[in-house]
């Protein structure tokens, strides 16, 4: 039997919490292996979008359809997960086997291979011994993004994934979803940096409350586009380019 195709589609959506909406008028239709790219200031409602594809947050008009979550892999912000918490790099990662494996099942040596060929991917299997909260920030990033593809996931999403995030660990995680995207992992990342949204993504999706734009990043990523997102945070510089200043 053939597997299910991909398929990721927002039309006229609105999202919230408790019935009161944070997020309007989103369209959005991202298929396997492209990369889409979530641009705002500070409480635009990007985290929320993500959270709606999670099942975190309440899609409350309009129609939404999604991978189903044991397809879905998500990197939160690095300060999401304890740094005191006493667990080990390799705990870390084989957190992300337990949709499949189950939480009372024992550890298979299945499980081991895929922890451990996650953690060479993000570059860090020398660390998989130690404290998690004893690595850099951007180290403790690659573990989170290694827990999140162990499933080996259809859809990946990532907030913030460069926030703190040190030259050599940034590279090291945009290497890798280059790799998922070419194998067809469909990824959707939340950035204030447009360099990466420029560089990275197919499908960039401008929002502030609401959806103010979609496209690529040479449609989107525009003066006039982003003036409209950002509004008073803006600012036009006189030699044609354009600085983001979060209130």
């Amino acid at each position: 039997m053939d597997r299910p195709r991909f398929e990721l589609r927002y039309s006229g959506v609105s999202i919230g919490y408790q019935g009161r909406p944070v997020l309007t008028g989103v369209d959005l239709e991202l298929r396997a292996g492209r990369r889409l790219a979530l641009v705002g200031p500070n409480g635009a409602g990007k985290s929320t979008l993500i959270k709606s594809m999670l099942g975190l947050a309440e899609i409350l008009g309009g129609t939404a359809s999604v991978p189903a979550r044991a397809d879905t892999g998500y990197v939160p912000q690095t300060g999401a997960l304890d740094a005191d918490f006493p667990v080990s790099v390799r705990q870390v990662v084989t957190m992300g086997r337990y949709r499949k494996l189950g939480w009372w099942r024992p550890v298979r040596a299945a499980d081991r291979t895929a922890v451990a060929e996650a953690l060479d991917r993000v570059g860090l299997a020398d660390r998989a011994r130690h404290r998690f909260g004893l690595l850099s920030g951007g180290q403790r990033q690659r573990v989170l993004l290694a827990r999140a593809i162990v499933a080996k996931p259809k859809l990946l999403l990532l907030d913030e994934p460069f926030n703190g995030v040190d030259a050599v660990s940034q590279e090291a995680i945009l290497r890798v979803l280059r790799e998922l995207s070419a194998a067809g992992t469909a990824l959707v990342l939340s950035t204030h940096d447009l360099g990466v949204a420029r560089d990275l993504a197919d499908l960039v999706c401008l929002i502030n409350g609401r959806q103010h734009a979609v496209g690529t990043p040479g449609e989107t990523l525009t003066a006039e586009a982003l003036r409209r997102t950002y509004g008073s945070g803006a600012l036009d510089l006189a030699d044609g380019r354009m600085i983001l200043v979060e209130p």
